[in-house]
């Protein structure tokens, strides 16, 4: 594949490594601040992956030519993810808050434990590196749509002083320190037992490589939004 990357920071540099190393050719590397060669050879790229900042989703849309686009930067809010919808109209894009396989198994298991354990309280925790700049993780609150797809139940994000005896709620909570790549625990506390869930993310590696997987994967589809369902089932097959 012939592939542009947004995002120069460690993540970018990383796609670029593990995408050479496989064999794929990088034409550019930019964003909107620091575009390089990207707008002059968007058109002959295969795909397009993102790991860098909301911002930038405006200017990668209105590149030249129709490569799939890999979307992996957090910190989405509605307006982003339906600009994403409409770009998909017309190109296949591939969009996720995480690209590890094993999130994606966590999500699945995660849904399919809440419909179970119905009654137990339900926590979410994640923890992240220092320098992660938004909480809770976009991982976190795809975790929390896959307990509470209906938002039926009330959302704390954290607490603190002197909140009172739990409600009808599900508490999310964000840690940060160190170089942690990404650990995520969606915990199911019912009378006399608990269930918990983990995922822990030994580098960035399995992003990277996720988000490699998701750009092979679009070369094969037609326009359309694909998630990690998409991506399961075909690895499923």
């Amino acid at each position: 594949m012939k592939l542009i990357i947004v995002g120069t920071g460690r993540m970018g540099q990383l796609i670029r490594q593990k995408a050479e190393d496989a064999g794929h050719e990088v034409l550019a590397m930019g964003d909107v601040l620091s575009p390089g060669d990207v707008p002059a050879l968007s058109a002959k790229a295969d795909a397009i992956i993102d790991f860098s900042h909301p911002d930038n989703l405006d200017w990668i849309l209105s590149l030249s030519g129709s490569a799939a686009l890999v979307e992996g930067t957090t910190g989405f809010d509605p307006s982003h993810t339906e600009r994403l919808r409409a770009a998909s109209v017309t190109r296949p894009v591939f969009y996720a808050s995480n690209y590890s396989l094993g999130v994606a198994v966590l999500q699945k298991l995660a849904s399919d434990a809440a419909k179970m354990l119905r009654g137990f309280d339900i926590e979410i925790v994640e923890a992240h590196h220092s320098r992660k700049a938004d909480a809770p993780s976009g991982t976190a609150l795809s975790l929390l749509d896959a307990v509470d797809p209906e938002s039926s139940f009330d959302r704390v994000y954290g607490r603190h002083g002197r909140p009172g005896p739990r409600t009808r709620e599900i508490g999310i909570h964000a840690i940060r320190g160190g170089t942690v790549a990404g650990d995520h625990d969606v915990i199911f506390f019912g009378p006399d037992e608990v269930v918990r869930l983990s995922h822990h993310a030994g580098s960035r590696e399995i992003f990277v490589n996720g988000a490699l997987k998701a750009a092979e994967f679009l070369q094969k589809q037609q326009p359309g939004l694909y998630t990690m369902d998409e991506l399961l089932e075909e690895t499923a097959a």
